[in-house]
């Protein structure tokens, strides 16, 4: 049985990760002068562990769990490469911190935009003065992270 807090811990240990990946990948873009093919690396690293992972878990995989879905649910690579991409080649010039506090900034305004309109299927939470109270004090908390005197 899975509990708020355990997925509150394993997102947890998710975001924390994301900088040391984005730290890891952007030296090895500057290293290897070309964010691309650290992009591939990162990328080939990461389907072998994934493939490792469904092979495990799942099996070989069969038509059956492709059937009912739409097109555009197989767009999230395009944004994890977009990410990766992105993240490779800023990190090295505009600093580590700043290339995620970013990020999770953009982070904030499309979690707010699809839970509250319900987009992809997730469940709604519609945008209330309490959300939106938080959403302002992570925003701030994110430029104050920022703000290195």
């Amino acid at each position: 049985m899975h509990s708020s807090i355990s997925y509150a811990i394993l997102m947890l240990l998710a975001g924390l990760g994301i900088p040391i990946m984005a730290s890891l990948n952007g030296v090895l873009g500057a290293k290897l002068n070309s964010p691309a093919l650290a992009a591939v690396i990162l990328f080939t690293v990461g389907l072998l562990v994934a493939l490792s992972y469904l092979l495990v878990t799942d099996g070989i995989p069969s038509m059956r769990h492709f059937e009912n879905t739409a097109w555009y649910f197989y767009g999230g690579g395009f944004f994890v490469m977009f990410y990766i991409l992105s993240i490779t080649w800023v990190a090295p010039h505009f600093g580590i911190s700043n290339a995620v506090a970013f990020v999770l900034l953009g982070q904030l305004i499309a979690m707010t935009v699809i839970d509250h309109f319900g987009l992809f299927g997730a469940t709604t939470f519609k945008l209330d003065i309490y959300r939106l109270a938080g959403l302002v004090l992570m925003a701030t908390g994110v430029f104050l992270v920022l703000n290195k005197k």
